[in-house]
């Protein structure tokens, strides 16, 4: 069973989005259901600071040792930080998807519409 922390809120397509204490700003990743499909997590493609990225469009990729899977934005936005540790150490996905794993922090010009409750996320995995 995969973990999915009850203070954040989820996609259908496994990225989960979390509240920062800085104003309409949050950070995203891979929840741990998707890294551990994914395996081996070997390279990860951010988007670019200052990017516009529109909820359910593609914004990144995560290469595994299985296969290539697209990174869906969860918020409309633009991106405000990036996690460049992925760079040297992309595992960190695999590791601490919800940690040190996060992929980048997106500033919202309203908020996010559509996204899923840990229990709601939970019922969808199981």
């Amino acid at each position: 069973m995969s973990d999915i922390p009850a203070g954040l809120r989820y996609t259908k397509e496994h990225e989960w989005v979390e509240s920062l204490p800085a104003q309409d700003t949050v950070r995203i990743g891979i929840t741990d259901f998707a890294q551990s499909a994914l395996g081996d997590i070997v390279y990860v493609q951010l988007p670019k600071i200052g990017e516009n990225v529109t909820a359910g469009r593609v914004c990144g990729e995560v290469e595994s040792t299985k296969s290539v899977s697209e990174i869906y934005s969860p918020v409309t936005g633009v991106i405000t930080a990036i996690n460049t540790a992925l760079t040297s150490a992309p595992e960190l996905v695999n590791s601490a998807p919800y940690g040190q794993g996060w992929l980048a922090e997106i500033s919202v010009s309203s908020a996010p519409e559509g996204l899923l409750s840990a229990q709601e996320y939970g019922e969808i995995t199981a």
